[in-house]
């Protein structure tokens, strides 16, 4: 029969044991960040963007769009070396997108979650959001414009290619406009949803997977995301296919609006009312004038981070 030292010794052994494995249960569970956690570092990263100078986010965004100018050099090259299969095409279609989300440039679609989630808490003036979306936009529009000038006329695109990327261009010259729209909602939700999961992500190999799948579904699924789909109407217009006003009506304005709504309508808004109702008790809230009329924010970054996470942590 054991002594009483040795059941105590026993018995502190299974207690160190089960702590042990409580331990481990719980570090298997925190690798999964949760909704308000995630919203959290959503908040935060938007409060931080928000506040950047129009120059710095220009030339962010130029930057994406010149990116985006890749994804539509690969894509056209990599169809027309196929025997004009799509498939094989699609396949490094991500390219410019992992560019833009490794990089942490300004895409227009992406800030259709970040930016919104301030505005939804009153935490930063809608004109502010609007000046963000207004100087990202045109940096994208900017840069893929140059890259679809390089593309007409810099002898980038051999004959096949050239030809390939002007017959994938007219596809979406001739898709009904209604057709584009909501072809466009779903890639809106698709590129607001890679930001929402890129908060919850650790490695960047995790982050390089997620954008590559993502991405991967819009040339799959015959979706249309808009400085693609602008990129492309600006290298119809340099050759001369179409008329300016013409691609920029048919084309890229339903693919923005659709891009719009998806993001900012099927994702961002869901994923605000799924998380903890204290989360959006901040006393530190714009008025309601200063939140419509005005570009201010509520906290800086530091110490919205505070807040935050002492609501988290009760």
């Amino acid at each position: 029969m054991p002594s009483t030292q040795e059941q105590t010794e026993e018995t502190d052994t299974l207690s160190r044991r089960g702590r042990k494995d409580v331990s481990q249960q719980e570090n298997l569970f925190r690798n999964r960040l949760s909704t308000d956690e995630i919203y959290e570092r959503v908040l935060i990263e938007a409060d931080e963007e928000i506040g950047r100078c129009n120059r710095e986010l220009f030339f962010s965004g130029v930057a994406a769009g010149f990116a985006i100018t890749i994804t539509v050099l690969i894509y056209a090259s990599m169809t027309a070396a196929a025997g004009d299969t799509p498939l094989i095409g699609a396949l490094l279609y991500p390219i410019g997108f992992i560019y833009i989300i490794l990089g942490n440039y300004q895409l227009y679609t992406e800030n259709t979650l970040p930016p919104v989630a301030l505005i939804l808490d009153r935490l930063a003036g809608v004109p502010a959001m609007l000046r963000m979306w207004g100087v990202v936009l045109i940096g994208n529009l900017a840069g893929g414009t140059v890259g679809a000038l390089l593309l007409a006329y810099g002898g980038v695109l051999d004959p096949t290619a050239a030809t390939t990327l002007t017959g994938i261009a007219m596809t979406g010259i001739e898709t009904p406009w209604f057709d584009l729209f909501f072809k466009a909602v779903f890639a809106g939700l698709i590129v607001a949803g890679v930001v929402w999961l890129d908060f919850g992500v650790r490695s960047a190999t995790a982050r390089f997977l997620l954008v590559y799948i993502a991405f991967l579904t819009i040339p799959l699924g015959g979706l249309f995301h808009v400085v693609v789909a602008s990129t492309e109407v600006m290298y119809l217009v340099f050759l001369g296919e179409i008329a300016f006003l013409n691609g920029v009506l048919n084309f890229a304005l339903p693919v923005l609006l659709g891009n719009t709504i998806g993001g900012v309508v099927l994702v961002t808004t869901i994923n605000y009312y799924q998380t903890s109702h204290e989360l959006h008790e901040i006393s530190d809230k714009l008025s309601v004038s200063d939140w419509l009329f005005t570009t201010k924010t509520a906290l800086d970054p530091e110490t919205l981070q505070e807040r935050l996470e002492s609501k988290i942590s009760h």
